[in-house]
This record gives structure tokens, sequence and C-alpha cells, in this order.
């Protein structure tokens, strides 16, 4: 064979093979640390069963049931189950394709006919079997484009699986909080209605006027309208909760628990680099980027010539006892070779859509991991700030109680007046209020670092295309 003839053909074969997915995520993307405060004795990474930490049974059981029966997840399985058919699909492109076929014919004439025609009983059994050369690679392309496919919808259902503990976590967490407020605002009544009976009373004796009377009963009310906004937020939590675990809303309710009582353990991460094999939904990024590129290989590939092998056998008889006789067998086989000449742009236009379509996805894990390193940032100062917040609150807390306690006694002996006394409430009563919403964001926010930093999951190193690369450190 000619060297002119061999050059091209050489060049055609290497232009079918499979290319590398294309490394996407440059080392300036990738930062070297996390600056986010860290607690020293922070374990490295979340377990597995990380809500198990925050030492709570009702919430540990309320994500079990959620695992097994919110129908988000089930929604992604099924998609899971979608991806494995259509692997199965395209896997069927790489095997012959066999088929049979009965025939039974029955014709029949009058008269002269017969003589021209003929007329009688035929049956016939044929086999026939196609194969089309994979030699460029074409099926294999389509066959990991859609392998890639079923690994994007596996992760998927890892990072939605991810989110509904975490939306269980939270939304429990959010439950409690509301009825610590509710308790407060309940606490803080009965507080105004103490101080109101004794204005009743000293109103009868002369000591005070209306005016304190009429102050003390609108500060009853104003709390009281608020009672009805904060059980409307209990029902509302109580029913995103009862779908989460994938039941009706009616009848469901949960335990009272104290929400300082439930304590999220202090974690952290390792490298940012490390990140990315943590967290399912960069894994499902990397996959459908893999898949692209699968695609631009498959359309690269249907430039070049398809070549199939046809094959076909069979007995035809006109008694059916006879019919399967090596008389009456025969067969036939051949080859073919498509080329396009001329498409009208569409092999080209296919070319440039999955080129464009894989930059797309190219853009989008990048994106993704400049998002989960800032996910990450964002909740350990959150976690921190509210941490630091907790403790100033606590403390002012202390002191208000101290205030308002000392105002009532005063008011009573008539060293104070009515304004006093409903300062130091409010402060007091407001701070408690202040209190409960500062320790349910720093829950949440410690729920928020376990699923920022994947809850556990890892990727296995066989799923991996994407390397990441670091920033070497200069030398001193």
């Amino acid at each position: 064979m000619s060297k002119t003839l061999i050059i091209p053909l050489l060049t055609l074969a290497l232009a079918g093979c499979a290319t590398p997915v294309p490394q996407s995520l440059p080392p300036q993307l990738v930062p070297k640390v996390f600056t986010g405060p860290v607690p020293a004795a922070a374990q490295i990474w979340p377990e597995v069963s990380w809500w198990k930490g925050f030492g709570d049974p009702q919430l540990a059981a309320l994500i079990e049931t959620a695992q097994d029966q919110n129908r988000d997840i089930a929604i992604a399985v099924a998609r899971v189950m979608q991806a494995e058919a259509q692997s199965t699909i395209q896997r069927s492109a790489l095997f012959p394709q066999i088929g049979a076929q009965g025939d039974h014919t029955n014709s029949g004439c009058s008269g002269q006919s017969c003589q021209r025609f003929g007329s009688g009983k035929a049956f016939g059994l044929s086999f026939n079997a196609s194969y089309e050369l994979d030699f460029w690679g074409l099926a294999r392309d389509n066959l990991r484009a859609a392998n890639e496919q079923l690994k994007a919808a596996r992760f998927a259902q890892q990072s939605v699986a991810l989110t509904v503990t975490a939306n269980v976590a939270s939304q429990y967490l959010n439950v409690l909080a509301i009825r610590r407020r509710i308790a407060i605002a309940n606490e803080n009544i009965a507080a105004i209605n103490s101080i109101l009976d004794v204005i009743k009373l000293r109103v009868k004796a002369g000591a005070a006027s209306h005016l304190d009377l009429a102050r003390e009963e609108a500060q009853v009310e104003q709390v009281q309208a608020q009672l009805p906004g904060l059980e409307t937020l209990e029902k509302q939590a109580l029913y995103s909760l009862a779908v989460l675990l994938g039941r009706p809303p009616e009848g469901f309710d949960v335990e009272v628990r104290e929400l300082d009582a439930v304590l999220a353990p202090a974690v952290g991460g390792g490298l940012p680099s490390e990140l990315l094999l943590r967290r399912p939904d960069i894994a499902q990024a990397e996959a459908n980027l893999a898949s692209a590129h699968a695609n631009v290989d498959a359309a690269r590939a249907a430039f070049l010539p398809q070549i199939s092998l046809t094959g076909s056998g069979g007995f035809v008889s006109t008694a059916i006892g006879t019919l399967l006789q090596g008389s009456s067998f025969g067969y036939g086989y051949g080859a073919a070779l498509l080329q396009t000449i001329f498409d009208g742009g569409r092999l080209a236009g296919q070319k440039d859509l999955a080129e464009a379509t894989q930059k797309e996805f190219i853009a989008a894990y990048q994106n993704a991991a400049l998002n989960t390193y800032a996910d990450v940032e964002f909740a350990l100062v959150q976690v921190a700030n509210t941490g630091r917040a907790q403790d100033h609150l606590t403390r002012l807390i202390a002191a208000a109680r101290e205030a308002f306690e000392i105002s009532q006694l005063q008011y009573r002996q008539g060293a104070a007046d009515l304004l006093t006394v409903l300062q130091a409430q409010q402060t007091l009563f407001t701070a408690q209020d202040q209190l409960v919403q500062t320790m349910l964001a720093n829950r949440q926010a410690a729920v928020h670092l376990y699923e920022a930093l994947g809850g556990g999951w890892v990727e296995q190193p066989e799923d991996r295309t994407q390397l990441a690369e670091t920033v070497p450190t200069p030398r001193p």
C-alpha cells in the first residue's frame, strides 16, 4: 500500500480515537487554604452520619425517615434508573443485531390463470444479522457519554439526599426555635399581667393614673398580637418538615425540645483542593463535562465512513415437513461503506453544537467549584459570628433581667415610674427573643457548614476526570 494512502487512513483513525477530557480548573481558581475561623479542636471533614453528633435522637429519627420516604430522593433514584436504561441502549450498538422471521403464503387462481401463475403454499424461515464496525469509536463515544450521564445521575441523587438531610435538620431546628419564641412571648404576657394587677390596685387607691393603666394594657395587646404570627410560622415549619418526610401535614407533630440542648460539634475543612472530592454536586458537574466531551468525540467520528456487515440465511419450502432440510437452505452476506458527501451542514452543525455544549459545562464546572469555596467560607464565618453574638446576648439577658427585677421593686415602692419598668421589660424580652433567633442561626449555620463540606461523601478515584492542580508554594 502506498504512503499516500496510509497517511490519510492513519490520520482518520487517530481522529476517531477518544481524547482526554479537558482539565478545567487552573491553579489560580483553587485557594490554598480556607480563611474562615475554625476552632482548634474541630474535626477535619464531617462524618457520614454527621447529624447524630447534634445529640438529638428525634432529629436522627426524622432524618432517617426522610432518607427513606422523601419524594425528591425518589425522583433522583428514578432518574438514575433512566440513565441506566440509556446506557444499556447505547451499549447495544457494540453488538450484532440478530432477527428472525417466519413466513407462510397461500396463493390461489382459477381457470387459465393457474397455468400462468400456478398456485399453492410456501413456508419460510429466515434469519438476518447486521453489525456496524465501530472502527472510529462512534458507538464507544456515545456509550461513554451515556455512562458519564449515569455517573452524573448518581451524584445528583447523593446531592439531593444531602440537601434533604440538611433541610430536615434546618426545619426541625426552626420548629424548636419558634416554639421557644412563643414561650418567651407568653412569659412576657404573664409578667405584664402581674404588673397590670399592681397598676389596677394603685389606680383604685389613687396612687397611679389611668395613663399607666392604658400603657400597660397596650403593652399586653402588643405582645399578644405577635402570637398569631409566631403560631403561623410554627405550622408552616411543621408542614414543610412533614413534606420532607414524605407524609401529609395533617396530624404531624414533633416532641417539644429545648433548642439550646441541640449542640453541633465543631467541624472544619482540610485543603480546598480536597473539597472537590467531597461534594456530590461538583462530581455531577464533572461528569456532565466528561459526557459533553464524549459527545464532541462522537460528533467528530460521525464525519468518518461507517462500515456495516450484513448476513442472512433461511429455509424456503412448499411443505412445512421439509422446511428444515438442507436442500431448502439459502444464505447471503455482504458489506457496506457509507460516507456522507453533502448533508447541508448537518454534521458540522452537530460538531459545533457539541463543542459549544462542552464550553458551557467547562464554565459550569468552574462556577460550581468557586461557589463551593465561597459556600464553605461563608458557613465558617457565620458559625463563628453567631456564636460570638450568642455569648453577648447571654450576658445582656443576665443584666437585663436584673434591671427588670429592680425596676419592678422600685415601682411597687413608688421610687420609679412605669416607663422605667416598661423599658427594662422590653429590653429583657427583646433580648431573649433575639437570643433564640441567634441560636437558631448558629445551629442552622452549622448544618449549612456540614452540607457545604459534603456531609462525609467522598468521590471514588475511578470516577474522577478532573485533577485539581495547586499553585506551588514559592521558596524563601
